[in-house]
């Protein structure tokens, strides 16, 4: 593997939706020209997806191969486990907000810095767990910010299922969606204990009832990092 070559910017960025300091990481890629229109992922777990995932050296890769599109990466990381839980279960006191800070602050940003396409199918949500579960719900309230989702392992609840239920129109939305057979007792951070595997084999019939652009991927595995950092590549590939 090539390597990573591009550069990661940090900064501070104050949202008006969440009424507080969010670090956003942004990659740019080696190639980086102002030139050239971008298509961009934004990352919940941030920090995650660039240290555990290796998401930059992997687009880089891929970049350097030719095999994806010119892409910016941006991961928002999460300050502890309870600030993650506030932000993107869809109970959590922030979830609301966070959705909103994603499309009304965070995607103007990132079209005023950076010479993205400005439409939604150029645009896409990555998220592990609860994180994919608030890419999911953000893309589906702005299907025409967000028409691009990668949800590995989603934590799927009443309310996820809601949201597709209550949906009136076929979102114009393409989904990459990956669950793992052995997540049968997945401990949460509040030390609870769920089966993944049957709630998001529900999740798959929903987004196919729903007519969206749709790939599912089960692999032989559990919900760690173990596994969804090598599959992050083919989901690359296929969404960009």
């Amino acid at each position: 593997m090539s390597k990573q070559t591009g550069i990661v910017k940090e900064m501070q960025f104050y949202s008006e939706q969440l009424q507080e300091e969010l670090t956003v990481l942004t990659y740019l890629p080696q190639s980086f020209s102002p030139l050239y229109k971008y298509s961009i992922l934004i990352a919940q777990d941030g920090q995650d997806y660039f240290r555990l995932g290796r998401m930059a050296r992997q687009a880089e890769a891929l970049l350097q191969e030719k095999e994806i599109e010119n892409i910016i990466l941006v991961g928002v990381p999460y300050k502890d486990v309870e600030d993650r839980r506030e932000k993107y279960h869809p109970k959590g006191s922030k979830f609301e907000a966070y959705k909103r800070f994603l499309a009304h602050e965070l995607v103007p940003y990132l079209d005023r810095e950076y010479p993205t396409y400005q439409m939604g199918e150029g645009r896409g949500l990555i998220g592990d767990s609860l994180a994919a579960t608030v890419s999911l719900m953000t893309a589906l309230d702005y299907p025409n910010i967000f028409g691009k989702v990668i949800l590995q392992s989603p934590y799927v609840n009443d309310e996820v299922v809601d949201a597709l239920n209550s949906l009136s129109s076929q979102p114009l939305l393409t989904v990459y969606h990956q669950i793992g057979l052995r997540e049968t007792e997945v401990k949460l951070t509040d030390g609870r204990v769920k089966d993944f595997v049957q709630p998001n084999l529900h999740l798959k019939e929903l987004l196919s009832q729903k007519g969206v652009t749709y790939t599912y991927e089960e692999f032989d595995g559990d919900h760690t990092w173990t596994y969804w950092q090598p599959l992050l590549k083919k989901a690359l590939k296929d969404m960009f």
